[in-house]
């Protein structure tokens, strides 16, 4: 994978801008069409089918890291820290993600999914011994008044009778799951650092990735098929999105966030991946009729905020 090493110029040029803007671009598509086939094919199938179409695109990209016998016995050392990035990244968040786009919307699930940072701050706390500063806890502060305004609807009066919709709640633990993933991948075990790690490809890990979190969607789609049995109701539409799924969200996003961020740097495409809010509007009044509210946009600010204020040094 691409990192930016200390000391590398960050430069923002018209090229680095568009790779940046892919990411969000495309996973405000998978929160739209997530939620545009929710009637049609159940969530963790839908997860299922999602990375096996990415493993589809990736198999031809990276084979050699099963090709030989020596190749194979370093994945064999490396199998519990992969299996984790599996089932966190691949498995737990975007099943739960499309868990929360059964009953939420593209807008509130892409919103709850910006306070991620928020839930990396206290995870990095509980249990990578990480100590905050005090304007990560504003930035804090003000993230989690973004997410409390989406689940109350911008509305004060709602705190009388609360009721969560159930899709926030998945949304948040699909925030949490991603934390976890983002913390996995930056403090990663002795194996996967330096020179323990192996020469793998971007198209490498995320295979690896892909194949161990398809046995966790795998076995979550097939309890979803065994204990809420539903037909999947195929047509054209449906297979041109998980085409889309497969493609965009999975591995165009990857790759690009991936150069992006190592062109970059990581601080200025932190703010480019609080654009999916935007693009999930505009998405959804195009395509779903869904109109934006006041609220969404004060979400926003909020939660632009406080990314804003818990970075700066």
């Amino acid at each position: 994978m691409l990192e930016l090493r200390r000391g590398d110029a960050v430069s923002l040029t018209p090229r680095v801008a568009a790779l940046l803007v892919i990411p969000p671009l495309t996973w405000a598509g998978n929160a739209v069409v997530g939620r545009m086939f929710a009637a049609s094919v159940p969530p963790l199938q839908l997860n299922a089918l999602r990375w096996l179409g990415a493993l589809a695109i990736l198999l031809p990209l990276g084979w050699r890291v099963l090709s030989t016998a020596s190749r194979r016995a370093e994945i064999r050392v490396r199998w519990p820290a992969l299996a984790l990035l599996g089932a966190l990244g691949v498995g737990a968040y975007n099943s739960l993600q499309y868990l929360a786009l059964q009953t939420s919307t593209p807008i509130n699930v892409t919103l709850i999914a910006s306070s991620v940072p928020v839930w990396m701050l206290f995870i990095g706390i509980l249990f990578y011994r990480e100590p905050a500063r005090r304007a990560q806890w504003i930035g804090a502060i003000l993230s989690a008044l973004g997410v409390f305004t989406v689940m109350l609807r911008g509305d004060l009066a709602q705190l009388a009778g609360l009721r969560f919709v159930p899709g926030d709640g998945w949304m948040l633990l699909a925030a949490v799951s991603w934390a976890f993933y983002s913390w996995q991948l930056a403090r990663p075990p002795a194996s996967l650092q330096g020179p323990n790690r192996p020469a793998w490809t971007w198209a490498d890990f995320l295979l690896l990735q892909v194949l161990f979190g398809l046995l966790w969607s795998g076995m979550a789609a097939g309890a979803e098929s065994w204990l809420l049995p539903r037909e999947i109701e195929w047509s054209s539409g449906l297979g041109w999105a998980i085409v889309f799924l497969a493609v965009g969200p999975s591995v165009l996003a990857y790759r690009c966030w991936g150069a992006g961020v190592a062109a970059a740097g990581p601080a200025t495409a932190a703010f480019f991946a609080n654009l999916t809010p935007l693009f999930a509007g505009l998405l959804s009044v195009t395509l779903l009729g869904e109109t934006p509210r006041l609220y969404h946009a004060a979400a926003f600010a909020l939660i632009v905020a406080g990314i804003v204020v818990s970075s700066r040094r």
